[in-house]
């Protein structure tokens, strides 16, 4: 978001998971989500310290410290719009942000547009699981923002009822909402997938050969944090998406 926003050459520390841009990587670590270094953060002598709200009080401990915060909710579209509109109010960049915020909702209003020329297909995100195992499944909920692109690109999650945003599910429960389309996030290797690890993805969901997914060859690998990450690539993943739900239709 800050790079999109035109402030890449001000960002003097990210966490561990700040990948993208690939410029990002190389500016000092200070920790994680959950386990931020306080002294690391203090050292770089910020004048904002931007984070989504977290379990762990940071903005209240950074304040300790009198360094000056924003602390943002990003959990739907909506608050990842008005977090940009926040964060553009707090460092001069209020017109950019408008900007992105508009560039972003006309392109996936527009995805909507093509997605909904088709029938809807029953949709399941696996976010997590058991390495090699169809257990410990964790999957995009209705309050996720993942569940607004799945409809977006197309498709009804079959865990849209779910008051949680990333809820943990068994098999059998997969099993009877029977989706018509698996979307695995694998083991997050990067923004490509290699062959050999899409198979071992499809051919571990074989072992529910009774999903509608599995028995129609509609298992699919993103391997990708994109579709985790609330910011200006949720336009990227929506399409992603809906090239998965319409092979080779184009978004």
């Amino acid at each position: 978001m800050l790079y999109a926003l035109g402030l890449g050459d001000k960002v003097v520390g990210v966490t561990r998971f700040c990948k993208y841009p690939p410029e990002a990587q190389s500016k000092p670590k200070i920790g994680d989500y959950n386990n931020p270094n306080l002294e690391a953060i203090a050292a770089l002598k910020p004048d904002l310290v931007v984070l989504q709200v977290n379990p762990v009080r940071l903005a209240e401990r950074l304040q300790a410290l009198h360094l000056k915060t924003l602390e943002l909710d990003q959990h739907n579209l909506a608050a990842m719009y008005e977090s940009f509109r926040l964060t553009g109010a707090a460092t001069g960049t209020s017109a950019r942000a408008a900007q992105l915020v508009d560039s972003l909702q006309g392109a996936l209003l527009n995805l909507r547009k093509s997605a909904a020329q088709f029938p809807r297909k029953r949709t399941m995100f696996v976010v997590a699981r058991t390495t090699g195992q169809l257990d410990g499944i964790m999957v995009a909920g209705g309050s996720s923002f993942v569940d607004e692109l799945i409809s977006t690109a197309g498709g009804n999650n079959v865990f849209h009822d779910s008051t949680a945003a990333y809820p943990q599910v068994s098999l059998e429960g997969i099993i009877a909402r029977n989706p018509e389309a698996i979307i695995d996030l694998g083991e997050m290797s990067g923004d490509t997938v290699s062959e050999p690890y899409k198979r071992e993805i499809i051919a571990l969901w074989s072992r529910a050969p009774s999903i509608a997914a599995v028995k129609q060859h509609q298992v699919f690998v993103a391997g990708s944090d994109v579709y985790l990450v609330p910011g200006p690539r949720v336009v990227d993943a929506a399409q992603a998406i809906f090239t998965m739900l319409h092979p080779g239709i184009k978004p």
